[in-house]
């Protein structure tokens, strides 16, 4: 990095250390996917690739502009002549009037009305015999002939063996009337005579005009298109003049009734509804097919502009129509570009991205190296900025569509929960300008959407509740946006209705948001990191594995309570994570389910330590880090609050049992000191420095039997300097400035939790020790000193 050193572009050298510290054992070697720089340089190119490919189609813009905006550029008139076109509204409403107003196709079926007179003529070849049977009967029963009864079985045979489609009640108009007619004198045509001409009358005369298939109500038009395929001929009708099936049955009522009584108009109605069919038929292909003939031949310009015609003079607010002169300019430019202009723009937009791009980039080198070192990390931000920026492309390419719909602030959101603020801050910026790019050059939306996107990240840099995702934050983002885009409407000359409508299109960003939070769980597994939206589910005492250590080991979780309050404090005090001390101090000692009875502050009565060789008793006590670990696999705790586990006593000496087995050897040489020490590893990071000094202390402080501030401030340390001197803290970042905060605040604490009581005078102060259940601290203190090594 030679030449990035000249231009004051390099690392900050590491501080010079004046002492050494023992050596640590070597970290496994790093994979190629981890470490490796051309996977580096393969995600940069292929980052920029994508940003580049994903911009919008190339226009000549004279200047960025707004609808309602003075132009503040000089007079432009139009260099040639050139199309308006029409805007995505315009053509909709005309798609929108085509699909309406196109008259729907129907075709003619000749077959309808041949089939209709052929079942006529059936019809009555099929009922002239019922009516002359029912005829005879009748003049045989008035006669009183003994063939009336033959005649009634004959008549009945015919109509049952009839195929018309009638009611016995339905026949009777008909069959007297024809009786009737057949006894009068004259020459008027018979009956079912009047009957039959009378139909074919109407179906004549209703196919003429039409019947159609259909309801009118499906039909949007005034008009209807008539095709007659036989007779090669197309023909556009008024809907009025058209019949439906229910219109031909009522019409054809009204004509019946002009010429028989109402119970035979009846019964003849039932005989039309047999015999008529629709004769046009809807054709819903062949209309489809129109409909989508006119909307390709829809022009997409509406006028024109000649050369020489001034398009908007200096001063000029920019209207919707002025707005559409310069966008067809800028269209009507492209198209008329030469390859060399199209690659000289595509190349400056090309450079406009890598400049922005490199913002970033030198950002994480220089100040976040530990996130530009490990490639896993490097690619989730930028994943996470490349995801919002392609939903901002696909907006792009819909005019319909505001930017401002789209939830840009999820990637800075996601980045400041995954890492910081800082480097959520510093997405925002690249976001905002590649989008800002991408929607042409917006200055209003480049300072709407670092407003937002930073008020986002403000929200969200010390998480306490999963309701921030779904409320505070999303709302946040929702009034920054229109407070902003508020202030840019009021320096404008109206506006007022695109503001309202950029408010919907930011309702449907703030909803966005929530997309967020199942995205982190999505990182979570894919990346195997640990956000403090994880870390406050695991602060909930109420998770089963809490919940058990409480019942029961009641003295390991009332000892880890305090430890939680102690780190938690301590790593707020030095700028450190205090959720995730809490929670790795709640679950550090979880080992201890395993063999409770061995811990000092789970005994009720005798210590089984005293039954057992201190090789033993130090072998159960180191046990428990290797039974947290294994417990907490179990259960799917993250890696993260697995290392407190195995570091929360590093490599420290159990020394109550190393001293007893000395004792009790007499002979050094037997006793070997690796046997009496916890196998580490030794803390790596301030927190989990912070919880091996705070687990140490609290167990130390509870073994005392004076808590004055002068004996506290001496344990504290005491305590602290000796884990110094051990090179327990040599790999964790905890600086002498840091230590020193640290003891002062768990002196603090250790004072509020040990405060003097009011002095109960003679039996009142017996009776409130009773009540209490105090008991002397110097009862336990050899028990508390022979097991806290744990």
């Amino acid at each position: 990095m030679g030449f990035l050193d000249k231009l004051g572009l390099q690392r900050k050298k590491k501080a010079f250390v004046p002492f050494t510290v023992e050596k640590q054992k070597k970290d496994k070697v790093p994979g190629l996917f981890s470490k490796n720089n051309v996977f580096k340089f393969l995600l940069s190119i292929g980052f920029l690739a994508l940003v580049i490919g994903l911009y919008p189609k190339s226009t000549f813009h004279e200047t960025a502009y707004n609808i309602g905006d003075p132009w503040r550029d000089d007079d432009l008139t139009a260099p040639f002549t050139f199309s308006l076109i029409k805007d995505d509204a315009e053509i909709r409403e005309e798609i929108r009037e085509i699909q309406q107003y196109t008259p729907p196709i129907f075709k003619v079926d000749h077959n309808a009305e041949s089939g209709a007179f052929n079942r006529l003529d059936e019809l009555f070849r099929e009922m002239l015999p019922v009516l002359q049977a029912y005829s005879d009967w009748q003049e045989s029963r008035a006669m009183e002939s003994a063939q009336a009864r033959d005649d009634s079985l004959y008549f009945s045979r015919l109509r049952n063996r009839s195929e018309i489609n009638l009611e016995t009640n339905d026949w009777e108009p008909l069959l007297e009337h024809y009786h009737e007619l057949t006894e009068s004198p004259g020459d008027t045509p018979a009956f079912h005579e009047q009957i039959q001409n009378k139909l074919a009358d109407l179906l004549r005369e209703l196919y003429s005009d039409g019947v159609i298939d259909i309801p009118k109500d499906d039909i949007q038009t005034d008009e209807i298109t008539v095709r007659d395929l036989r007779e090669r001929t197309e023909r556009t009708v008024s809907l009025d003049l058209i019949r439906t099936v229910n219109d031909a049955r009522n019409f054809a009522e009204t004509r019946l009734a002009r010429r028989f009584d109402g119970e035979v108009v009846q019964s003849v109605l039932l005989l039309f509804d047999g015999i008529a069919e629709p004769n046009l038929r809807f054709s819903e292909e062949d209309t489809e097919e129109q409909v989508q003939e006119k909307i390709e031949a829809i022009s997409p310009t509406k006028g024109a502009v000649s050369a020489g015609q001034v398009i908007i003079r200096r001063g000029d607010i920019i209207t919707p129509e002025r707005h559409n002169m310069l966008q067809s300019l800028a269209r009507a430019r492209a198209e008329r570009a030469s390859d060399i202009e199209l690659w000289k723009q595509y190349f400056g937009e090309s450079l406009l991205v890598l400049a922005v791009f490199l913002i970033f980039f030198f950002y994480i080198y220089l100040y976040r190296r530990k996130i530009f070192d490990e490639n896993p990390m490097l690619l989730l931000v930028f994943l996470t900025i490349a995801l919002v920026y392609t939903i901002g492309a696909f907006v792009a390419r819909v005019d319909e569509l505001s930017p401002y719909v789209v939830p840009f602030a999820i990637a800075p959101i996601l980045l400041t929960i995954i890492f910081d603020s800082r480097v959520g801050l510093m997405a925002t910026t690249m976001v905002a300008m590649l989008a800002g790019l991408m929607f042409g050059s917006s200055f209003e939306f480049v300072v709407a959407t670092i407003t937002a996107c930073s008020i986002g990240v403000y929200s969200v840099r010390d998480i306490k509740d999963r309701s921030q995702f779904y409320l505070t934050t999303p709302a946040l983002i929702f009034f920054s946006y229109a407070l902003v885009l508020l202030g840019f409407t009021l320096t404008k000359v109206g506006g007022w209705s695109i503001y309202a409508d950029n408010l919907l299109f930011l309702a449907g960003n703030a909803v966005g948001i929530w997309l967020a939070y199942p995205l982190i769980l999505l990182v979570e597994k894919t990346f195997r990191i640990t956000t403090d939206v994880t870390l406050l589910e695991l602060s909930d005492t109420n998770r089963p594995i809490l919940k058990q250590l409480m019942l029961e080991a009641p003295g390991t979780f009332h000892h880890s309570l305090q430890v939680a309050n102690l780190s938690e404090a301590a790593a707020t005090g030095i700028g450190a994570n205090s959720l995730l001390c809490r929670v790795g101090a709640l679950y550090h000692d979880i080992g201890k389910l395993e063999k409770p009875q061995y811990f000092v502050e789970n005994q009720r009565s005798g210590n089984v330590h005293d039954k057992l060789k201190p090789r033993m008793s130090a072998l159960i006590i180191k046990n428990h880090v290797d039974a947290g670990v294994k417990m907490a696999k179990e259960i799917e705790l993250p890696e993260t609050i697995i290392k407190f586990i195995r570091t929360h006593h590093g490599t420290s000496l159990i020394r109550f049992f190393y001293e007893k087995a000395m004792n009790e050897s007499g002979n050094d040489q037997e006793i070997q000191e690796e046997d009496f020490r916890y196998d580490g590893p030794i803390p790596d990071s301030k927190e989990t420095g912070i919880i091996l000094l705070a687990d140490g202390v609290e167990a130390a402080s509870r073994s005392m039997s004076d808590h004055s501030f002068q004996k506290l401030e001496n344990l504290v340390n005491r305590m602290v300097d000796d884990r110094l001197s051990e090179g327990q803290l040599n790999n964790c970042a905890l600086t002498l400035k840091d230590l020193k905060i640290i003891k002062d605040i768990f002196i603090r604490i250790l004072q509020g939790m040990y405060h003097g009581r009011v002095k109960y005078p003679d039996k009142q102060e017996e009776a409130a020790s009773g009540q209490t259940g105090e008991k002397s601290a110097d009862d336990s203190a050899g028990k508390s000193k022979s097991n806290r090594a744990e």
